[in-house]
């Protein structure tokens, strides 16, 4: 878990990328990991469209 924290200013900007990409006006401020999973934090209430993008993003992402 520790590698993939490392990363997460990578992550958010990648998001944020993506999320610019269509047109959205969500950007994701933080992410934090605990043993339950992942808090993501957005600057406002996320659209379903936004959260696609945000859930795809993070299924994608190699958990070694």
């Amino acid at each position: 878990m520790f590698k993939i924290i490392s990363k997460f200013g990578k992550y958010i900007a990648n998001i944020n990328y993506a999320l610019k990409n269509i047109k959205s006006n969500t950007v994701v401020n933080f992410i934090y990991s605990d043993q339950k999973g992942l808090i993501i934090t957005t600057n406002n209430v996320a659209s379903v469209s936004d959260l696609g993008i945000i859930e795809k993003y993070v299924k994608n992402i190699k958990m070694v």
